[in-house]
């Protein structure tokens, strides 16, 4: 029993120390070296080539075992061989220390880019850890507990105050709040129902809940998230491409070029052997392109962890990069421009009648209508009056296109569209308001009674308040922004005037939608465009980079290239702000370490710099060119 908890132990302090490996063998390696060099000092040269050689092995035994894994599976040569062979080149010449040195910052190096990588896995994980493994399952009069893998659609669950919810699904009775954090980002509790929608490991705070599955566990937006991050890992960006491209080629010249250096100097300049040799280690040393290398992939890794954090889902490096050279920015309008679903503005009644009666006939009509400006206006009823008429309608006909009509004691009343009730008497209504209220883009109802126009109750699809900060970010950062809709000229204009956009498109169906966005990337180049509904999936697909709002349609999440968690519209120049960012670093980076390299090689054909200082340069400018990259991990 003792012996297995000390296995445990010792398997658990193992894990813990798994991912610092790298780093720890880099330290240990350093610290042989400072060993070595002391024994050297005081002449025990033989001590110290011991040690420098297990120097050797510990810090460069897991770019050695990479490098020579890399080359068999791939067959092309690279920077981890390069920097093999400029080790054992200067050992072999008598450079012992300055050797273990180069092992020792290629393995920090090298250190730094698994923690970049570890660090943007362990968002993966911190994902993975909010997933149930289990869910109790209601099954007749009898509650079970079984594995989320055994759940099936159409199971009900019984989630209790404290526990996270095991798959998306609806509530089918009792009400509760609901932590929504792990898939919105916001902070505040949402409060949920009966028929209202719940996702996968959010967290049942209240109340307790039974639920109707209605995705598997493989389906769920919270899986979709897990899969969406995993995916932008491991895609890869153009320059990152380039670069891996770059790579062979370029080994292979400087191993002919070094091979040449070994002899052509000693019989075309004069140069002793082993300043010959000397010189052909150094250039070994000083043109590997290690920074090179590393200017793209923890930049990437980096800023992709950094998005996630933030409720951005990038599902390439190849969008990360793209979204930075944006020039225009196409919107939806419904759902992503504005709220999606219309909320009564106005109610003008006709002089002699209160608005509570009107509101309270007009709802009672609309209760039996399926039609959204229908419940918009029941809704907006049962929240402003407070003592509705107790009259019940009858005989309440829907008329498919126009309107409903009901009876009220005796007395018929109609609500629906102008030429429902009476067209003129409708237009003519207060002073003709009806304009007015249509140039600003709302939808008019009236309703009519025996007596004639009873009032009228105009509707708008409100632009979300959010919106006007948005567009006018991207517009400081020079990003031209256009809407697309479905709508007519006239809400168009007045959703665009009201948000800020820049210009607009009306009568846009799905198709049309993609058509506009070829003929923005004709104009401008590189387009952008966000949209949550089955309708823009053409449009996403067509754009540059598709950005969907994680609200969105399952069709709009899987089409984009980009998903907003948030559905939080200010995140978009956020997603642009950080893909220029990653740009200008690994521009910096690039520029950086091609400079670093031409000056070493330039160096070391002028008997300018030792192998020291070239190992130093060298790779310290790949250790800065990773901390640069690092610096996308922060806001």
């Amino acid at each position: 029993m003792i012996a297995s908890v000390k296995r445990e132990e010792r398997k658990t302090l193992y894990d813990g120390m798994k991912p610092h490996v790298e780093l720890i063998a880099a330290g240990l390696s350093g610290v042989l070296i400072l060993i070595g060099w002391y024994l050297l000092n005081q002449e025990v040269d033989t001590a110290a080539a011991v040690i420098f050689v297990s120097s050797f092995v510990i810090g460069g035994y897991a770019k050695a075992k990479q490098g020579i894994e890399d080359t068999i599976a791939t067959k092309k040569l690279n920077v981890e061989l390069l920097m093999i062979l400029a080790a054992i080149g200067s050992a072999l010449i008598g450079y012992w220390m300055e050797g273990a040195i180069l092992i020792f910052i290629f393995g920090l190096s090298g250190a730094l880019e698994t923690y970049t990588m570890n660090k943007s896995h362990r968002e993966i994980s911190s994902l993975m850890d909010l997933q149930p493994e289990e869910a109790t399952r209601i099954v007749g009069e009898k509650e079970e507990v079984v594995a989320v893998g055994e759940l099936v659609i159409g199971d009900l669950l019984l989630i209790k105050p404290g526990e996270r919810i095991p798959a998306d699904g609806k509530i089918v009775s009792g009400q509760t709040n609901i932590d929504e954090s792990a898939i919105s980002g916001e902070a505040v509790p949402v409060s949920k129902s009966r028929e209202d929608e719940v996702f996968a490991s959010t967290v049942n705070l209240r109340g307790t809940i039974t639920v109707e599955m209605t995705k598997s566990s493989d389906e769920t937006l919270f899986h979709k998230i897990i899969e969406l991050v995993q995916s932008a890992q491991s895609e890869k960006s153009p320059s990152q491409q380039f670069i891996e491209r770059f790579e062979g080629p370029y080994v292979r010249t400087v191993l002919i070029v070094v091979a040449l250096m070994m002899f052509v100097p000693h019989y075309a300049l004069g140069w002793s052997w082993n300043e010959t040799w000397y010189r052909a280690m150094v250039l070994l040393v000083v043109a590997s392109p290690c920074a090179l290398v590393a200017s793209v992939t923890p930049a990437t890794l980096s800023a992709i962890s950094n998005g996630a954090r933030n409720g951005i889902l990038f599902k390439g490096g190849v969008h990360l990069e793209n979204i930075g050279r944006i020039k225009v920015i196409a919107f939806d309008k419904t759902g992503t421009l504005t709220k999606g679903k219309p909320e009564v503005t106005d109610v003008l009644v006709r002089e002699g009648l209160t608005r509570e009666h009107l509101l309270s006939h007009v709802a009672e009509i609309e209760r039996y209508s399926n039609h959204p400006l229908a419940g918009a206006v029941v809704e907006y009823v049962s929240s402003q009056v407070k003592n509705p008429s107790s009259s019940k309608v009858e005989d309440m006909e829907d008329i498919a296109g126009f309107g409903v009509r009901g009876n009220f004691c005796g007395i018929e009343w109609k609500v629906g569209k102008s030429e429902f009730v009476g067209k003129e008497e409708a237009e003519a209504f207060h002073d003709e308001i009806m304009k007015k209220l249509s140039d600003e883009g709302k939808t008019v109802i009236f309703a009519r009674d025996g007596e004639g126009i009873a009032g009228l109750i105009a509707l708008k699809d409100v632009v979300r308040e959010e919106a006007v900060e948005a567009i006018g970010t991207l517009q400081a950062a020079g990003i031209k922004t256009v809407m697309l809709t479905g709508d007519h000229e006239r809400t168009a204009a007045a959703i665009a005037k009201e948000s800020g956009i820049d210009r607009f498109t009306a009568h846009c169906l799905p198709e049309s939608k993609a058509e506009a966005i070829k003929k923005l990337q004709e104009e401008f180049g590189m387009v952008a465009m966000v949209g949550d509904g089955i309708n823009d999936a053409p449009a996403l697909a067509t754009a540059t980079v598709g950005i969907s709002m994680g609200e969105g349609s399952d069709v709009a999440l899987e089409t984009a290239d980009v998903v907003l968690m948030k559905n939080h519209l200010p995140l978009i120049a956020q997603t642009v702000k950080l893909s220029t960012r990653m740009n200008r670093i690994v521009k910096q980076n690039i520029v950086f370490s091609i400079t670093v390299i031409m000056l070493l090689i330039a160096s070391n054909f002028l008997q300018v710099v030792t192998l020291p200082l070239g190992v130093v340069f060298h790779e310290g400018s790949t250790i800065l060119v990773i901390l640069n990259g690092l610096r996308l991990l922060k806001i």
